[in-house]
């Protein structure tokens, strides 16, 4: 009797201990982790200090993106731009450290889509609006500039691919058996999305407070994947 073996038919099913859990293991990779780390605490932390101190600026009336006008707008320019740049560093550094399974190639995808609409919100100013700066008409502006109908773009791109990652990064996070992790990281993806909607009562405070809590989902998960394999659970 033949007794064939056909290899190429074989198929190995995979099991929870190939389930390699992501994770920045060398020091270029945890550098580059380490970037979007701090790149929400950095962001909420100088946009507050200017909240409190810019003149005529009303959280509940003007949205954020308005303090890169006037005298010290190069402060919030500056601080989209290096938010951005650092969100671009974490999406090289979440590429390497993913390794294989699902969301190799999405999470860093949509992660630098969030870094680059962070660089296009500073380097593309919104027009003034709702009598900030001090001065300018109150109310919205009647006819949009090339700098502002740009930085009107950057803001859904930003916003989109923040609460697309989260379900990409969910579904990774199932994958590798974190499923509490996973549920959670769905909300917050779901709660970002309802608070970054641009009408509504208090727009302009529910968008700060969207934009603070996924760069806090951003940092907590970037310090899961500088942990060591064994303490991730």
């Amino acid at each position: 009797m033949d007794i064939r073996t056909d290899t190429a038919t074989t198929r190995v099913a995979p099991t929870s201990a190939s389930r390699r859990p992501a994770h920045a293991g060398d020091p270029t990779t945890r550098a580059l982790v380490t970037a979007g780390v701090i790149a929400g605490p950095l962001f909420v932390a100088v946009g507050v200090v200017q909240v409190l101190t810019r003149e005529g600026f009303d959280l509940t009336r003007h949205p954020l993106s308005l303090l890169s006008l006037g005298d010290l707008g190069w402060i919030q320019i500056a601080n989209f731009i290096v938010a951005g740049a650092l969100m671009l560093a974490f999406a090289v550094g979440t590429r390497q450290s993913l390794g294989d399974g699902p969301g190799r190639t999405w999470a860093p995808v949509l992660f630098a889509l969030y870094g680059v609409g962070l660089v296009l919100g500073g380097a593309f100013t919104a027009d003034p609006a709702l009598g900030f700066p001090v001065g300018t008409p109150d109310g919205y502006p009647t006819e949009w500039t090339f700098h502002g109908t740009v930085h009107a773009f950057a803001a859904p791109l930003a916003f989109l691919a923040l609460v697309a990652v989260t379900w990409v990064v969910a579904r990774r996070l199932a994958w590798e058996g974190h499923r509490a992790a996973a549920a959670w990281s769905r909300v917050i993806g779901v709660a970002c999305l309802l608070l970054c909607l641009p009408f509504g009562p208090a727009m302009s405070l529910r968008l700060f407070v969207g934009v603070a809590l996924g760069f806090a989902w951003i940092t907590a998960y970037g310090v899961s994947l500088l942990r060591t394999r064994n303490a991730m659970g």
